[in-house]
């Protein structure tokens, strides 16, 4: 039940995700290095929230309640981005981001609710889940994209986004140009988000009693402050949106505090006799610094290396770019399950790596992937596009090294958190990727901005790609080299959690 509510989130996910950096580019008629800065202020966002949301379940709604309030907001932002306007397209996202701050964190914290402390089968039941996750990444982009071009838009050149140069089949006689209508699939988002909920009501009883509203919170009131502190909150996700500089300084202050409270947290327990839980709140956050450099690096998936999909690889005709937007989902889906196996075989010959070993090999993997990705460029033609297949291994690498974080990391937060602050965790866990998705998104704009500076050439677009990867690549390598280093000292703070 777990598997197929998070299927259809992230269907509503990453539909919009495939779309949304090139459609914002292509209604707000801005740069892309400006709509890259968009993409990362709303993907950072739609996971800064979860720190609150985690906060809502622990203590006033529920895990299962919080789920279904933050679906039907998700739902409700998905279709009002079908609306062909623009004050009603931040609106979308606003709702959005506050659903999901809602539904995310508390899906994932229930799934860890429903092991037992110990249980050798949590990360093996987390792998599983994350198939779903990325089940729904996987068709998502494939069905969204489909139905945005069975129904395109008629534009003419001058309402064209700055630097975007039409194929020539998209050119009809009579000089108008035809574009995807994007908003189809953002509907198609909504009700995919819609059949997730629809899952989750059929299924709750499965649950027993994991996820129920706190004991003394049942009153109507309780839920009435929540959906009252939603509707003020959408406002100022929008203020955020539209002013992606002011989410930066705002995601550092909440991670500047996060980071405080759990260090004053740590310190506290030492004090009071339990080292272990004190010192293993130190790890969990050096742990959250790993996370953030990973999704930092992996998010210029949808971003840069969207854009890249598009203007420089030479896609054949039955390819669309945004399909590239499955690729990642595609190979989780066919190794997740090796994966799963891995780390149980791996753990009863006394062979499983740590879990800061894990976190270092994903950051020395998504380094390597770039790297790939620059030895594609040196590949490109006389029209400056690269080899089809290379995009492929860049994300096939990307892959492998996603799989030693994400589903690890999130089975880790239930472990190292105390029991009774798993939600706020849980939430931390998804600050620190939207710390990373906002560096991905200044990243992204410094790969496609620099070529839309003076005069742009096929050149000089695929030099800004190269300086942009080569930084990354390196930093991340170099990071995750470092949690090699360090994974022995970090395994004693965790005092035997693996």
């Amino acid at each position: 039940m777990m598997f197929f509510a998070e299927l259809w989130e992230r269907f509503c996910y990453y539909g919009m995700r495939a779309l949304l950096a090139v459609y914002v580019a292509q209604l707000f008629m801005v740069a892309k290095a400006d709509a890259a800065l968009i993409y990362g202020a709303y993907t950072s966002l739609v996971y800064a929230v979860g720190i609150f949301g985690g906060y809502v379940a622990d203590k006033v709604l529920g895990y299962r309640r919080s789920i279904l309030l933050g679906g039907l907001i998700m739902a409700a932002g998905c279709f009002t981005l079908t609306l062909k306007d623009t004050n009603a397209f931040l609106w979308g996202l606003s709702l959005i981001v506050v659903g999901n701050g809602l539904f995310k964190p508390n899906i994932s914290t229930l799934v860890g609710k429903l092991y037992a402390p110990g249980d050798p089968r949590r990360d093996g039941g987390f792998t599983i889940f994350y198939m779903g996750i990325n089940i729904g990444a996987l068709i998502a982009p494939l069905l969204c994209t489909a139905v945005s071009n069975w129904f395109p838009i008629e534009v003419t050149p001058a309402e064209l986004p700055p630097g975007f140069t039409p194929d020539p089949e998209q050119i009809l006689p009579s000089g108008m140009i035809l574009l995807p209508d994007y908003r189809w699939g953002f509907g198609m988002a909504g009700a995919g988000m819609l059949l997730g909920l629809v899952t989750f009501l059929l299924f709750r009883r499965t649950l027993g009693d994991k996820g129920l509203v706190p004991a003394n919170r049942t009153s109507p009131v309780w839920f009435c402050a929540v959906l009252a502190g939603c509707a003020a909150a959408t406002p100022g996700v929008y203020f955020l949106l539209a002013r992606d500089d002011i989410a930066t300084k705002l995601l550092l202050v909440l991670a500047g505090g996060m980071v405080s409270w759990f260090v004053t947290l740590g310190i506290k327990l030492i004090r009071a006799g339990d080292r272990a839980g004190g010192q293993r709140l130190f790890a969990f956050i050096l742990l959250l610094a790993a996370n953030a450099l990973f999704w930092a690096s992996f998010e210029q998936a949808g971003n840069s290396l969207n854009f890249f999909a598009r203007d420089h690889v030479s896609n054949p005709g039955w390819w669309k770019f945004t399909y590239f937007q499955s690729v990642n989902s595609g190979f989780i889906v066919l190794l997740g399950p090796v994966f799963a196996v891995l780390w149980v075989v791996l753990s009863r010959i006394g062979r499983n790596p740590s879990i800061p070993a894990k976190f270092g090999l994903a950051l020395v993997q998504v380094g390597l992937g770039f790297l790939i990705c620059n030895w594609a460029i040196t590949m490109a033609g006389p029209d400056f596009r690269t080899p089809f297949v290379m995009l492929f291994l860049v994300y096939f690498i990307h892959t492998t090294g996603e799989l030693c974080i994400s589903p690890v990391g999130l089975s880790m937060v239930t472990k190292l958190a105390p029991a009774h602050m798993t939600g706020v965790a849980m939430g931390a866990w998804f600050l620190s990727i939207a710390c990373g998705n906002n560096l991905a998104g200044i990243l992204s704009s410094q790969a496609v901005g620099a070529l839309e500076k003076g005069e742009v050439t096929g050149a000089s677009a695929l030099a800004a790609y190269t300086t942009t990867y080569t930084s990354i690549a390196w930093f991340a390598i170099g990071a995750g080299a470092l949690y090699f280093l360090l994974s022995k000292p970090m395994n004693k703070l965790m005092h035997g959690i693996k």
